[in-house]
């Protein structure tokens, strides 16, 4: 499993995210989301946004932050959804990726958080276009 730290820059960050692609570590990539506020998210991916990058930050916080805590799952697919590029690579998924984006949203839908309401969650859905 790769070492993650809480990155000091969007170029960091951006180096921490493209070795966690190339290995598909979504353990640890939970791990970066954890410890990365997520109003940060949008000034650290800067325009660095892509597919596999969505993709993977979805798959990590289906499998091992949701569970544990859905209000952090929930603040990270809000401000992922404020990042540059972010509309593009929305369009440009697949079925299948678009499936899994809505897997989380139903994980989500069966937890309970203080940090959103199923009101707020559909709203969010929208906003990926499910």
């Amino acid at each position: 499993k790769l070492r993650v730290w809480e990155p000091s820059s969007a170029y960091d960050f951006g180096q921490i995210v493209n070795a966690l692609n190339a290995t598909k570590d979504k353990a640890a990539c939970a791990d970066l989301l954890t410890i990365t506020d997520p109003k940060t998210l949008p000034v650290l991916l800067s325009n660095k946004l892509e597919g596999e990058i969505l993709l993977i930050f979805i798959q990590s916080l289906e499998h091992y932050v949701a569970g544990k805590d859905p209000g952090l799952a929930y603040q990270h697919l809000f401000y992922l959804s404020k990042a540059e590029r972010f509309k593009v690579v929305l369009a440009l998924l697949s079925k299948k990726e678009k499936g899994e984006v809505q897997q989380l949203f139903d994980l989500l839908s069966q937890s309970q958080s203080d940090q959103y309401s199923l009101e707020d969650l559909e709203s969010l859905k929208e906003v990926y276009e499910l």
